[in-house]
């Protein structure tokens, strides 16, 4: 597996840019701001005008359980929470990353 990183304050067209531009298969977010609610789902908007809708979006960071819902509701595959650990994340990440790649 191949990681991308592309660096700290990001936008989103700036993400979507390079997730198309590298062919990915995931776009990993990662949000201590509080503007999750705003920036994950544009993320995935972008994605999508862009004729990517197949790359998995997932996020982690300071997100409350209650935002959870719409975060999933707008696109978003996975949300990891604190206290979420590297295995579990990678875990997921191996799961549907394969899955996708022997399709």
């Amino acid at each position: 597996m191949e990681v991308i990183y592309t660096g700290l304050h990001q936008t989103p067209e700036q993400i979507a840019s390079a997730a198309i531009q590298e062919d990915v298969d995931a776009v990993g977010l990662s949000c201590l701001s509080g503007a999750h609610m705003t920036l994950f789902p544009k993320v995935v908007r972008l994605l999508e005008e862009q004729g990517a809708s197949e790359i998995d979006v997932f996020g982690g960071g300071i997100i409350p359980e209650d935002d959870i819902p719409a975060l999933k509701a707008a696109g978003i595959s996975e949300i990891f929470t604190p206290g979420a650990t590297t295995t579990t994340i990678v875990g997921w990440v191996r799961e549907h990353v394969s899955d996708k790649q022997e399709a």
